[in-house]
């Protein structure tokens, strides 16, 4: 059987509806971040600063501490997620933020390894303090 060349829109069409209908229901199904704890305000900060300040916030707060995390620098939203993933600590992404800041989430994990004071970007080789 052969389609109409104006059949092809219609599908088209159907599709798009279909796709924006799940799209819809994953925002709608999706689990709002969790209001946060701590909130470190890292504006105008490089990565670097910005992980240094982090580190020294969140030293010896209880696993399940949910942070949010005020970043102004480009490299954030690439450096938030791999520091989480180096550390072990749950990286939950950005979140919206009343002021329209970029605003970025994390929950504290027991035993997430630990950082140098110095270097955040390089393991202490031992569990945190949180």
């Amino acid at each position: 059987m052969t389609r109409a060349p104006d059949d092809t829109g219609e599908t088209e069409a159907a599709a798009a509806a279909l796709t924006e209908g799940t799209a819809a229901r994953r925002t709608v199904t999706a689990s709002p971040t969790p209001a946060p704890d701590l909130v470190v305000d890292g504006t105008g900060l490089l990565c670097v600063t910005l992980l240094l300040r982090l580190r020294k916030e969140i030293d010896g707060r209880a696993p399940g501490t949910v942070v949010h995390i005020v970043a102004t620098d480009p490299a954030a939203p690439l450096d938030l997620p791999a520091w989480c993933h180096m550390t072990s600590h749950d990286y939950l992404g950005p979140v919206p933020d009343p002021e329209g800041r970029p605003v970025y989430a994390l929950r504290l994990v027991a035993g997430a390894l630990a950082t140098r004071p110095d270097a955040p970007w390089h393991s202490s080789g031992r569990p945190s303090h949180s």
